[in-house]
């Protein structure tokens, strides 16, 4: 989803037929002016203002006339509204420059969103962003209690005061734990990111950050604790380490035996280390009940496992038995699934006979080799890497590799004009085990 920095008047982009806004005869292009004479400044007021029996709703037509509709309708009846930007009035900024901040690290060139460093409360219940709450003073936090913003999603990285205000380089950044007893004290679910800096906030800062942060596990449902990223354009910034295979292998026995004790105290695990851990550590991930549901997958944590069930489930209910179709496919992939990705190949072509799959493991030599992600890897790596192979009939590459909806990768090229230059057919493939299966079966058919 593309927010956008200009122009945040209540733009309606959409009116859902058949709905009351249909109804009156309102139209895309039209202007939300105000609800019960109350000026609208974000779409979370708007669910909450809108979910009233009886409004009065003023719209400025495209004509410029503005016009009040007198409504009565089912209590939480939705009007039928979509707004150009999901927000509505202007993204907040974030305040901070963190010691690790990826944003920083970035080339220029580069698609003119990436650049955005956003802090919104409201993105994190909307699309589920992680914020820091630096930016945030009392009134905001009372606002989220009012309406009832939930789950929200915090970057704490530490409740350490003075540490945490310098990995974020913010002297506000200290009150962390404050703001989270608040939210907690009034129900508000929450979960939370820690971003692990060797020598930072790792071994017992960590341990000191996780056992303060279980003091709220009433509402707080889970930590990530996921690996700081490095960038070779780090220019004029702190040199920082990042985590190997025994450094990786020590945190997450430090985690295990921080689960343990939860499970012990409170019935769940309440922490979890992102799977890249474990593919830095060579050890096998866990299994798929310990995850608990899932809660930090856009964290990276238990993406691989989650997949792997879904690819098995899906082989086990097919209905029909394959004939041999000779299909070649390639499958482009970071450095962190690629040992995964072979395994999961092995198990198509066992189960599609006439299948060959070749893996690729691509080298992010655009942000530098120590960025594994596939979801980091752009066009112009694609294309270097795979353009002296023999790629068959189709390329499958994941989505993560995209900006969300759209066919455009981190370096502005597209799909369609890698495609032309590789002379292939791409398969934009969902990081989804059973997206995958019918992905072949579309092929092969």
């Amino acid at each position: 989803m593309e927010l956008k920095q200009s122009d945040f008047r209540n733009i309606i982009c959409g009116v859902k037929e058949g709905s009351i806004a249909d109804e009156c005869g309102i139209k895309k292009g039209d202007i939300l002016v105000s609800i019960n004479s109350q000026k609208i400044e974000d779409v979370i007021e708007y669910k909450f203002i809108q979910s009233d029996e009886y409004i009065d709703l003023e719209i400025q037509h495209a004509d410029g006339e503005n016009v009040i509709y007198d409504i009565e309708k089912e209590y939480d009846e939705d009007l039928g509204l979509g707004f150009s930007n999901p927000i509505i009035d202007s993204v907040r900024n974030c305040n901070n420059k963190c010691v690790f901040c990826f944003v920083d690290q970035l080339p220029e060139g580069m698609r003119e969103t990436l650049y955005i460093k956003d802090d919104d409360s409201r993105l994190s219940f909307l699309q589920g962003n992680f914020i820091t709450m630096t930016n945030m003073k009392d009134k905001d936090i009372d606002k989220m209690i009012k309406y009832r913003i939930s789950p929200v999603n915090i970057s704490v990285h530490s409740t350490n005061p003075d540490l945490r205000v310098k990995m974020l380089n913010n002297r506000f950044a200290g009150d962390i734990e404050s703001k989270i007893k608040r939210l907690n004290d009034a129900g508000i679910e929450m979960n939370a990111q820690i971003v692990c800096v060797p020598g930072y906030n790792d071994k017992s800062e960590l341990e000191r950050t996780v056992n303060d942060l279980a003091k709220y596990s009433e509402n707080l449902g889970s930590i990530a604790v996921v690996p700081v990223g490095i960038t070779k354009f780090r220019e004029n910034l702190e040199n920082l380490d990042i985590f190997d295979k025994d450094s990786s292998r020590e945190l997450i026995g430090q985690i295990k035996r921080m689960q343990e004790h939860f499970l012990s105290e409170f019935g769940r695990r309440f922490v979890f280390a992102s799977d890249e851990f474990y593919v830095l550590a060579e050890l096998p991930l866990p299994e798929y009940e310990e995850y608990e549901g899932f809660s930090q997958i856009e964290n990276g944590v238990g993406l691989i496992k989650m997949f792997e069930q879904q690819f098995d489930d899906a082989i086990k209910s097919l209905e029909n038995r394959y004939e041999e179709v000779i299909r070649n496919i390639t499958i482009a992939t970071g450095t962190s699934a690629y040992r995964f990705m072979c395994e999961i190949s092995e198990k198509a072509m066992r189960a599609f006979p006439g299948l060959n799959i070749n893996v690729i493991k691509i080298i992010n030599n655009f942000f530098g080799d120590k960025i594994t992600v596939a979801g980091l890897i752009t066009a112009s790596d694609l294309y270097e890497q795979l353009k002296d192979h023999e790629l068959g009939d189709f390329l499958f590459i994941p989505s993560v590799m995209l900006r969300d909806g759209d066919t455009v990768f981190l370096d502005n090229e597209t799909v369609e004009g890698l495609s032309l230059k590789l002379k292939i057919p791409i398969i934009v493939c969902e990081v989804d085990g059973s997206s995958f299966i019918n992905e072949i079966i579309k092929i092969i058919n």
